[in-house]
């Protein structure tokens, strides 16, 4: 050490002084949620020719021709600008005349409904409106993969419901009502449901309503595959149920029905006091949904239901070719009752579906989605969906079945 005239130490001499430690940059609860258990799978097929992809939950098809057109007339009679926070009225009131017409529940298109940049928008703005840290909302899974992030990112808390194979993985009434709480804010439902297909009964969900009344607690109903039903299924709107509309929130789209994934044009349905609070939250961050997008809406809701019907009756045929298919190649699964997924069951082959989802691409080229990837109850599984041409299920199946030839 350097000693100065006056017996002091010399600055250079001396141990550098230790900073602050190093300040998080990113918020514990967007840290404590991990990426999605899709990403890894879609970022090796990016690198690949030749592969068949059943994990992207989204229509092969293009969106309706007249549909199209409607948008690109926006865009030509140069309807370029912002719409209301709330979407076009005119929108809303035929969203507002679909969901009387449909369902035959009534929502005020001047304050009680609002259009969104998609459901996922939709989802977000009804978690970020009605919950407080620490408010706990049950939610059944396996369930879509943005449900629980969405309620971590408000400052809520998700509770999981196991739902099992047995139980045609649609949850019960009682098996969410045993896990209400004093911090209970809302149930989280998405029928039919993404991934295993799943429908609930209309009363099963009639008893949901009541658990919720009881405990006076908001619902949030993802409906986005309503018109996706099948074997003579009736789809129940929750609102429609009796005691369910004042607490309820309706979120529905045309991304699935009407092929418009791209359009981003969701929508969501509730009281006006709820309405207005998930409106607060939209026009500070998305200030409006697409205006092009929103014309194209109207075209869909007011002209789109024969394409409805045709797209229905192809992932029909594609349904049974799939689900026969995976049964018969020793796949067990069982017939979804809504949405375009299957959910085969894996167990039987001595690896994780994590396993079996990697080895399949890297070997056959066919992606499917881990079934852990919606939750610990869909472990064992994987998700595939029929949302793509028969022609390529077909060569999927082969693959797949060489595959697990391979295996055993």
């Amino acid at each position: 050490m350097t000693i100065e005239s006056d017996g002091r130490p010399h600055p250079s001499s001396l141990p550098e002084a230790e900073g602050p430690a190093p300040r998080q940059r990113i918020a514990a609860r967007v840290r404590s949620v991990p990426a999605s258990g899709i990403r890894k799978f879609f970022d090796i097929l990016a690198t690949m020719q030749d592969a068949i992809s059943l994990g992207v939950g989204e229509p092969d098809f293009v969106t309706p021709e007249p549909i199209r057109e409607a948008g690109i007339r926006s865009l030509e009679d140069g309807h370029t600008a912002y719409t209301s926070n709330f979407g076009m009225l005119e929108l809303r009131q035929r969203i507002s005349r679909h969901q009387e017409q449909r369902y035959g529940v009534t929502y005020d298109p001047v304050n009680e409904i609002i259009v969104t940049a998609g459901v996922s928008e939709a989802l977000d703005l009804a978690a970020r409106a009605i919950i407080d840290p620490g408010d706990e909302v049950i939610i059944p899974e396996p369930s879509y993969v943005s449900y629980a992030p969405c309620v971590v990112f408000a400052g809520g808390t998700p509770v999981m419901v196991p739902t099992t194979e047995e139980q045609g993985f649609a949850v019960s009434a009682h098996q969410i009502a045993a896990l209400v709480t004093p911090r209970t804010k809302a149930i989280l439902l998405g029928y039919p449901n993404n991934p295993t297909g799943a429908a609930v009964s209309r009363d099963e969900l009639a008893s949901i309503v009541r658990v919720a009344a009881e405990h006076d607690l908001v619902i949030i109903s993802d409906e986005i595959y309503d018109r996706l039903v099948y074997d003579g299924w009736e789809h129940t709107c929750v609102s429609s149920l009796p005691g369910a509309r004042e607490r309820t929130i309706l979120l529905n789209g045309c991304s699935k029905a009407y092929a418009m994934t791209g359009w981003r044009l969701g929508y969501a349905s509730a009281p006006a006091d709820i309405l207005e609070g998930m409106m607060k939250v939209h026009q500070y961050g998305m200030l409006c949904a697409p205006t092009m997008s929103q014309h194209a809406a109207i075209e869909a809701l007011d002209r789109g239901e024969p394409a409805v019907q045709a797209m229905l009756a192809e992932y029909t045929r594609r349904r049974e070719l799939l689900v026969t298919g995976l049964n018969r190649i020793g796949l067990p699964c069982a017939r979804p009752q809504g949405a375009f997924y299957a959910f085969p069951s894996i167990q039987g082959l001595g690896m994780t579906d994590d396993e079996f989802a990697t080895q399949l691409l890297v070997s056959e080229k066919v992606a499917v989605v881990p079934g852990s990837a919606f939750g610990p109850s869909g472990e064992g599984h994987v998700r595939m969906c029929y949302a793509t041409a028969y022609e390529k299920l077909e060569e999927a199946l082969v693959r797949i079945d060489r595959f697990i030839n391979q295996k055993r």
